[in-house]
């Protein structure tokens, strides 16, 4: 695990009511460039021997993450998106994701052509709670006849139990910080 994250989610991170970790402040509304580019470098360390061809993830609190992760690996990013547009493909991959931050469910699409059979893909995201949107992408390369690498998220919540059932169930996932708690009176760092 990454100490500094660690360190720095005790230090400028918040804790909201219902578990929600407010870390805006330098990994997902405003970026701290330099860390996220740490955090991608550690990513590509952890998944450097396992032939990753592609990174994906989920818009768009990933994105920056998948991009760093994607550029130490030296290979392409990809993000599945929210909302259908009109210059994205009509040739898609699709999979229903419930977003417990946003209390909604979306269909996130990747144009097929991005996700191509036998690939090896390594999926990032910023947060793993219940792991709806890992289990989404899960879908889509299952669809593509994309091989799951694994899965490498900044922060899980581990006390919500969805990396440790993924775990349990063959996927490999790596966790930069970890957190069994989560309260009013502060967070704690599985060890």
């Amino acid at each position: 695990m990454m100490k500094a994250l660690e360190e720095k989610i005790l230090k400028e991170g918040e804790i909201l009511p219902g578990h929600v970790l407010k870390v805006g402040g330098f990994l997902n509304q405003q970026m701290d460039s330099d860390f996220i580019m740490e955090i991608g470098e550690e990513i590509a360390r952890l998944y450097k021997d396992c032939g990753v061809t592609k990174v994906l993830t989920i818009e768009s609190s990933g994105i920056a993450l998948a991009v760093a992760a994607g550029i130490a690996l030296h290979v392409p990013s990809v993000f599945a998106k929210k909302h259908k547009s009109a210059n994205m493909s009509k040739d898609v991959y699709t999979a229903e994701v419930y977003s417990y931050t946003h209390k909604e469910t979306y269909e996130i699409a990747v144009a097929k052509e991005y996700i191509r059979k036998g690939e090896k893909v390594l999926l990032v995201d910023d947060f793993l709670a219940n792991g709806n949107a890992l289990r989404g992408l899960m879908k889509i390369l299952d669809k593509a006849e994309a091989t799951l690498v694994g899965c490498a998220v900044a922060i899980e919540k581990g006390f919500q139990g969805a990396g440790d059932e993924l775990r349990a169930s063959g996927i490999r996932v790596e966790s930069l910080a970890l957190i069994d708690s989560l309260t009013d009176e502060g967070i704690v760092f599985r060890a």
